[in-house]
């Protein structure tokens, strides 16, 4: 239990430490990503009014028929082509990329670069 309590310490440690050097503005929103065990999710945040310009995710209804199981780089590709589609059709073509607590690998890696195909840029 205590192992695990200070797991959760290291990864709030940092996450915080990954937000303060990253914030979302009206001309750069902040992309952020969380990733369960199951599924991606993935949002478009202007953090000067708080408010979610676009989200996608694998839990999507749309999403779940085609893609099935939700936790692979296959599912994270196509929400990031998803999510760029929606940004775009929104007007945003600039964002700042916020992977959280999350390694720039696997998942979160081809999210990132799905969007970047996608034509937003970070």
């Amino acid at each position: 239990m205590k192992f695990q309590k200070r797991l959760a310490q290291r990864r709030e440690r940092k996450r915080h430490r990954v937000r303060n050097r990253v914030r979302g503005t009206a001309e750069r929103p902040r992309l952020s990503v969380f990733r369960s065990s199951m599924h991606i999710y993935a949002q478009i945040i202007d953090d000067s009014t708080g408010v979610t310009l676009a989200a996608y995710s694998s839990a999507a209804k749309d999403l779940k028929s085609s893609v099935g199981y939700g936790g692979n780089v296959k599912a994270a590709t196509t929400v990031g082509t998803k999510l760029a589609e929606v940004a775009k059709a929104k007007g945003v073509t600039k964002v700042c990329f916020d992977r959280g607590h999350y390694k720039f690998h696997g998942r979160v890696k081809a999210l990132a670069e799905a969007v970047r195909a996608g034509g937003i840029q970070f």
